[in-house]
């Protein structure tokens, strides 16, 4: 069954195919030739215009010689997926923040690290309404308030306790004023109230660190189901690309663990964010 415009889950099921396909050492149309089918077909699924049936999944995994079990599961609850994410109805949006928030959904657990400005899952509505005012070229007010509204959306995931979330938060991103100090002071605060939810987690990278253990842009990584369904996204100015190779998740949790390593702890997190509020409350009094 051919599938119109695929979805990011689609295309994520299709290049775990594509990948399974290659580990094997096949060509598209050697599989195909193994499953009775056209090489357009294998084609057509890997790159999530055509529907995969869970019998389907497992006659590729068994032609391939996938022994991973744990993976073949995982692949085989996407197939079945059917709902329609909340997402869709901001269809106006550009497709790089759809799939970010397909991907906060379907998480087991998040992990950021941030360090231009606070984590987006994170900020208030006048701390984000200000981050997006900077935009260049401008954005009209109406796209402004309807990425708001959708940011404010995406917070759910984490708000309702479902979603286990892990913030590491540079010092640089505590003391930028996008917004002013007012904004900023009511930033900080809500920052240290979420960071006593039992569900998420606020870890401070000091300026005083010897050397940042990791790059020099804000980035998000997702948990699937099996580490082999994470996902890291980068946020640049021009989009949010999304890595999924091995070679890629592999150093982006070796990044989270050095991370983990020098940052702060939680209770020290909470003191030092108080610090830094008190000192923008007291230097605009």
């Amino acid at each position: 069954m051919a599938l119109r415009t695929p979805t990011l889950r689609q295309r994520r099921l299709g290049s775990e195919l594509r990948r399974m396909r290659e580990q094997a050492g096949f060509g598209g149309s050697h599989l195909a030739r193994l499953l009775g089918v056209t090489p357009a077909l294998v084609t057509q699924m890997e790159n999530g215009k055509s529907a995969v049936s869970p019998e389907r999944l497992r006659e590729i995994a068994e032609a391939c010689m996938c022994l991973n079990e744990p993976l073949i599961d995982a692949l085989e609850g996407m197939t079945r997926e059917r709902e329609v994410g909340w997402w869709e109805k901001y269809s106006s949006l550009t497709i790089d923040l759809l799939d970010v928030a397909a991907i906060e959904a379907h998480a087991q657990r998040i992990s950021t690290f941030s360090i231009t400005f606070m984590p987006g899952l994170l900020q208030t509505p006048a701390y984000a309404a200000s981050v997006f005012d900077r935009a260049v070229p401008p954005l009209p007010r109406s796209d402004v308030d309807l990425r708001l509204a959708f940011r404010l959306q995406r917070q759910q995931v984490i708000r309702a306790g479902g979603t286990p979330y892990t913030a590491f938060i540079h010092e640089a991103a505590l003391r930028m004023q996008f917004s002013g100090p007012k904004a900023l002071a009511e930033q900080l605060g809500a920052l240290i109230t979420d960071s006593e939810s039992p569900e998420i987690s606020v870890r401070v990278v000091p300026f005083t660190i010897e050397s940042l253990p990791g790059p020099s842009e804000n980035f998000v990584y997702t948990e699937g189901p099996v580490s082999e369904l994470d996902t890291v996204q980068i946020d640049i100015s021009f989009g949010c690309p999304l890595f999924d190779a091995p070679s890629d998740l592999a150093s982006y949790r070796e990044i989270l663990d050095r991370m983990a390593a020098v940052a702060l702890s939680e209770d020290d997190s909470r003191d030092f964010i108080r610090t830094v509020k008190k000192e923008i409350e007291g230097n605009h009094e």
